[in-house]
């Protein structure tokens, strides 16, 4: 970027780089109205300041369309660094604000989402009803983010990676297993070995973190080549679709017995393909009181499910 430019860009308001990153990105002052939920007069009387301030000409109007000048392109290059940087500045100041005691900030990975933690929840709060919750449910790359942004306050993740600022701590361990249609495998025993994947279609998963990076290494290993029949990002969805015979699916064992029906079975693997389930605060923000005794719940509900779904399908 032109030192002019980067002059320029350090003299804009957040106001104005908030309204050229929404006119740059929805192409039109009405779309741009419309998602910062304000009207078009203001919109534009922002825009044609900005211009006259920086002496730059940032859209043409041609043919009825807004159309980005050369300089807006190389303008927009640090201007989305910068409103990325200062959105996530103010969620961080309005989730320090929302602070409060006797609520819960939690971020887990989808599979946890689908029946254990609402059922941690519901168990906890059974004997706690005076503590609220705020739950989502994120993938591994979008956890630390949520930390530090301060819109969770403890994440549970399989197998999270190492970073300078977190802490992490044990919960219990998971397993993989095989999720396939009853009857897909004749006279299959209880524990099935990674080579029975070989040649067969299989749900794969695109980012499926430290546990997808576990089942990918230990096929290559082996030497299991597998025909990867449709790839998708979450386990669940994995599930469905090996529950509607699209394929088998390697998924963790929470998953696995949360999704089997009588047309669906599930074996864990020989030897076993385990993984950590942990939780992940910032260094220098510990879990509350009330976190900690939730995550007790937590560890027993997982102990629970594990104990209930013992005898595979």
């Amino acid at each position: 970027m032109s030192a002019a430019l980067h002059e320029h860009r350090s003299a804009m308001r957040f106001r104005q780089i908030e309204v050229f990153h929404a006119v740059y990105t929805t192409g039109s002052i009405s779309a741009a109205a419309r998602a910062l939920h304000v009207s078009q007069p203001s919109v534009s009387k922002v825009l044609h300041h900005t211009q006259q301030q920086l002496g730059l000409e940032l859209f043409r109007l041609v043919r009825g369309r807004l159309v980005a000048t050369d300089e807006a392109h190389e303008l927009f290059i640090e201007v989305s660094e910068v409103f990325s940087r200062l959105t996530s500045l103010q969620k961080t100041v309005g989730n320090l604000r929302g602070l409060a005691s006797g609520r819960i900030r939690l971020a887990v990975v989808p599979s946890l989402g689908l029946h254990i933690a609402p059922l941690a929840i519901a168990r906890f709060r059974e004997r706690h009803p005076d503590i609220s919750f705020d739950v989502q449910t994120l993938h591994h790359d979008a956890l630390f983010q949520a930390l530090y942004e301060r819109s969770c306050d403890i994440a549970i993740a399989y197998d999270p990676p190492t970073h300078p600022r977190m802490k992490r701590r044990d919960i219990d361990t998971g397993e993989l297993m095989l999720l396939f249609r009853t009857g897909a495998l004749p006279g299959v025993g209880e524990h099935v070995s990674l080579r029975i994947l070989d040649g067969q279609d299989l749900v794969g998963l695109t980012t499926g973190g430290p546990v997808g990076e576990l089942l990918n290494r230990e096929l290559r290993r082996q030497g299991v080549e597998v025909n990867e029949v449709v790839s998708n990002q979450t386990f669940y969805i994995a599930a469905e679709l090996a529950r509607h015979g699209v394929g088998m699916a390697v998924v963790d064992e929470f998953t696995a017995r949360a999704g089997t029906d009588p047309a669906t079975s599930h074996r864990p693997f020989s030897p076993p393909l385990r993984f950590k389930v942990q939780y992940v605060h910032l260094e220098d923000r510990p879990p509350s009181e009330a976190a900690r005794r939730f995550l007790t719940v937590f560890a027993k509900t997982l102990r629970d499910a594990r104990a209930a779904g013992a005898l595979p399908r």
